[in-house]
């Protein structure tokens, strides 16, 4: 009963990560098709995306160290994560601050989508379930939405980041 509340526990934790990206590549992308400029914060959004992803994932991985703190030996780690494959799942994600990866924001989508169908799946089970727990679905409303919010903050934090890095650089090739 303790590993399946940790188990449960571990999997609201991934989803509060990840399961609002797909959401919000979707949002990005339709606005970037309606934009006919490639210089737009639209098209500069879409093109972040992937960078949204990796950096969720490294704020994941970077909890999940904190979590295994003071032992990171492989067997602490084994012991403690009880759904491996969507925590390697989302390490892996990582992988998008690698240029081949991120070159393509649609992989990204693609990659996030394990995450999409775990929320979906779990909202199903729980709609069409004998005895729907209230609790439990609010629990993942929430989860989503705080999902949602965490990758809407991290896109807008990387697209500061991003004109600030273009500002700066238009500035110092003017000549004084």
């Amino acid at each position: 009963m303790a590993n399946e509340m940790i188990s449960y526990l571990q999997q609201l934790e991934i989803l509060a990560f990840f399961s609002g990206y797909p959401l919000i590549y979707a949002v990005v992308a339709f606005l970037r098709s309606t934009s006919k400029s490639r210089s737009s914060i639209k098209y500069s959004a879409f093109i972040l995306l992937p960078f949204v992803y990796a950096t969720v994932g490294l704020l994941y991985v970077a909890l999940q160290i904190r979590n295994l703190y003071p032992d990171y030996s492989f067997k602490h780690i084994n012991s403690e994560i009880q759904i491996p494959f969507y925590a390697i799942w989302a390490v892996l994600s990582l992988v998008f601050w690698i240029p081949i990866f991120n070159k393509k924001p649609v992989i990204s989508l693609f990659h996030s989508l394990v995450f999409f169908y775990l929320i979906v799946k779990n909202f199903y089970l729980q709609l069409t379930g004998t005895d729907p727990d209230k609790n439990i679905l609010g629990n993942f409303m929430k989860v989503y939405s705080d999902s949602l919010l965490l990758n809407s903050i991290v896109l807008i934090i990387l697209l500061i980041i991003y004109y600030a890095i273009r500002f700066l650089r238009r500035r110092s090739s003017f000549p004084h």
